[in-house]
């Protein structure tokens, strides 16, 4: 374990070399900080973190940068994330509740992400089956045609064509809507294939072509990898980072949503954890960093959201945006 002093060096060659990505050398460290030590006891220090792994000398006579476990000692000695000004939290907040709909706050969630950390921001949907039932809307479009419509508590909305086995007049439809919705309000997703297992036998026989039909879709919308959505924003904060994974590798990566999930990492029963994986922790996209915590309704969380960008990280002010935002985001659904 390295001792305060030492910590403190290694604090202060973060910082700076995050702020001017040069590297760090042992007088500028002694003029800029108060290190409260000399030069020379600076240069013993950053010899002793050299030695024992947290920076490198990139050339000859340069200063020091941090690796990989130089990053990590210092995410994990964190005293705390930079919080959000007032000023910064009352404009999250104007510009999230100001959403019209799931697919709006997911866009304004990322859009706004990218602009707080000036990395690349990701959000993946709130996932189906982790959802429950709001609604089930069934509109008639003609006599053997209806509209199905699943709305979850998350304001996600599905929607199919169902083209039924035979004519059905409309208060028939109403009938069988009335029927789902007392079956399956407030209901999480995951258990509806076993609520409506058994609910053609509970109708009539002139109703049971229909409901058959109309409840193939909605099992067939359930399985569908609608878990797999993400939408990503600040592609072009990439153009200015220095990644030694290439940035065409970078790119693909943000276009293949299995990398994404395990990017973010998987789903918790802790929605505010937040995760900090750097350089080498990423097995599949070596050279970068990730931030990412989980969102939802209450202690239900629903997906995650989180920033990937180089090592080079504000990791204090990256860790303090996701985790607002994800608050923010939290809240809304949870009073929608």
């Amino acid at each position: 374990m390295l001792d305060d002093r030492k910590l403190a060096v290694l604090r202060a060659i973060v910082e700076d070399y995050v702020s001017t990505n040069e590297p760090v050398g042992s007088k500028a460290l002694a003029e800029r900080h108060n290190l409260k030590v000399s030069p020379a006891t600076v240069r013993n220090d950053m010899a002793a973190l050299e030695e024992e792994g947290y920076i490198t000398q990139p050339h000859t006579s340069a200063g020091r940068v941090p690796t990989d476990k130089g990053y990590r000692l210092f995410v994990d000695r964190l005293s705390q994330v930079k919080p959000l000004s007032g000023a910064e939290r009352r404009a999250i907040e104007t510009f999230l509740a100001g959403a019209v709909d799931l697919d709006d706050v997911v866009t304004r969630t990322v859009r706004l992400l990218a602009q707080l950390t000036r990395q690349v921001a990701v959000v993946q949907y709130p996932a189906l089956t982790r959802s429950t039932v709001r609604h089930v809307e069934l509109v008639p479009l003609n006599d053997r045609r209806v509209m199905f419509v699943l709305i979850t508590n998350t304001g996600r909305v599905e929607q199919r064509v169902v083209e039924l086995p035979e004519a059905i007049e409309d208060t028939r439809i109403a009938h069988l809507r009335a029927v789902l919705n007392a079956c399956l309000d407030g209901c999480g997703l995951a258990s509806v294939p076993e609520l409506v297992a058994d609910l053609p036998e509970r109708l009539s026989p002139e109703d049971r072509p229909a409901a058959a039909t109309i409840l193939s879709v909605l099992l067939e919308t359930l399985v569908e990898r609608h878990d797999e959505k993400f939408v990503f924003a600040g592609a072009a904060n990439l153009a200015g980072a220095d990644f030694t994974t290439g940035l065409r590798d970078v790119l693909e990566a943000l276009e293949e949503q299995v990398v994404l999930i395990r990017l973010l990492g998987e789903t918790s029963d802790t929605p505010s954890a937040l995760t900090v994986r750097i350089g080498a922790e990423n097995p599949y996209l070596r050279g970068t960093s990730v931030v990412a915590t989980g969102y939802g309704s209450g202690d239900n969380q629903l997906a995650r959201l989180g920033v990937l960008g180089p090592t080079r990280m504000d990791y204090p002010v990256t860790m303090g945006a996701v985790r607002a935002v994800a608050r923010y985001v939290s809240q809304i659904l949870a009073a929608s």
